[in-house]
């Protein structure tokens, strides 16, 4: 059987990074003789297959043709005839387009292992605009390797431009740029997925709320960046740097500041209120792209309270317990802790005061252990129930709030 490694395997090898899953493109069979040697069919859409031992998956040499608008609209041809090099013609990047046969040699048609080396994102050629979703999977990829230096080619940006302008971007399904987007919040550098989408006018179709940030204004004392498309970015990285891998923080520090872009034009460059204007558009986004629960909770939760946090040592102490009450933090007391750390890449997410301390995040954390640890056995009362038994645990939380700050 004559089969080559391709796609992300081999250009992580070619990176010196770790590689995920390995991936296989099977040349001149077919479905029929992949069955007849074990193997698993479990591709829907076009001829993929589970290995009997490695169950790694091995796909048919296929092209595919542009049939209908979105990233869905293709005629798949997976016909014996179709060659390594026809198969890697429809990939999206030349990084991804190198195949390795089993002897270690590559098969680069395009000059991937060039680019790689060069750290350049180019698309393999013209059908790359046949796809919408690759305009987003060019800044994902951008948001993991431009901490390694990699930049997009001035050819791709532009096709991508092209691609922005045409309206194809609209065609895309929520749960397609959900899932890029928060394989880029988990990413090294997410910033670089929305630099990447502003510049080629992408970010405007699939996160308009977040495009509307960029070119607002914002206090200099307080944001020496200004821009609040900047300090977004900036916060992105910050939790991606606090808490690797989480998107939901992620998210949180995506969403944490819409309102800025309601803002009346007269009081900018100030932004009062903008905790509470940011909920409407955050809970419109979440709608629009089916978010999941968790992350809009925590998110809604960083957009309302991200000030009062950053204020915690000038709140009294009931409305510190009540902050903390509005989160649900004492049902679900993981909230407290995520938001801590949103609100920590909120504060050191703004140019020249990344090292900051947020001593804030340490306090709420204690605050809250110490409301928490509040039983029914200290509150109980003959006769107490419902509200007046939930008083007597509010006024028990407040005391214990209290004598924390005390020690």
């Amino acid at each position: 059987m004559d089969t080559y490694l391709v796609g992300g395997a081999v250009r992580d090898r070619l990176l010196g990074i770790e590689p995920g899953d390995r991936d296989f493109v099977v040349v001149g069979e077919t479905p029929d003789a992949m069955l007849a040697a074990g193997f698993k069919p479990v591709g829907r859409d076009f001829p993929v297959f589970l290995h009997p031992q490695t169950n790694e998956e091995h796909a048919l040499a296929r092209t595919e043709r542009k049939s209908g608008r979105g990233h869905r609209g293709f005629v798949v041809d997976a016909d014996p005839s179709v060659t390594l090099e026809e198969d890697l013609g429809r990939r999206d990047f030349t990084i991804n387009a190198i195949a390795q046969d089993a002897g270690g040699n590559l098969v680069d048609p395009f000059g991937g292992a060039r680019d790689i080396e060069a750290r350049v994102l180019r698309h393999v050629g013209p059908a790359f605009a046949e796809d919408p979703l690759r305009v987003l999977r060019a800044a994902r990829f951008m948001a993991r390797f431009a901490a390694l230096g990699f930049t997009v080619a001035p050819e791709t940006m532009a096709l991508m431009r092209e691609m922005s302008a045409s309206g194809e971007l609209d065609e895309l399904v929520p749960e397609r740029v959900w899932q890029e987007l928060s394989k880029a919040l988990a990413a090294k550098q997410p910033s670089a997925f929305l630099r990447t989408l502003h510049d080629c006018g992408a970010l405007a179709a699939v996160l308009p709320e977040v495009d509307a940030l960029y070119g607002v204004p914002q206090r200099a004392e307080y944001h020496p960046e200004v821009d609040t498309g900047v300090h977004v970015e900036l916060v992105c990285d910050m939790a991606a740097q606090l808490a690797p891998g989480d998107t939901a923080i992620g998210f949180a520090a995506l969403t944490h500041d819409l309102g800025k872009a309601l803002t009346p034009e007269e009081e900018l460059p100030r932004h009062v209120m903008h905790e509470r204007r940011g909920l409407a558009p955050l809970r419109a986004l979440c709608e629009r792209l089916k978010v999941p629960v968790a992350h809009r909770e925590l998110a809604l939760m960083a957009c309302r309270e991200h000030l009062n946090v950053h204020r915690l040592f000038e709140l009294r102490d009931d409305t510190v317990h009540d902050l903390l009450a509005r989160c649900d933090g004492f049902r679900k007391p993981e909230r407290i802790a995520k938001l801590a750390i949103a609100c920590e890449a909120d504060k050191r997410g703004r140019a020249g005061l990344q090292d900051e301390p947020y001593p804030q995040r340490a306090e709420l954390l204690r605050l809250h252990a110490a409301a928490q640890a509040i039983r029914g056995a200290d509150v109980a009362r003959e006769g107490l129930q419902g509200a007046a038994l939930g008083e007597a645990f509010r006024r028990a939380r407040i005391a214990a709030i209290h004598d924390a700050r005390g020690a």
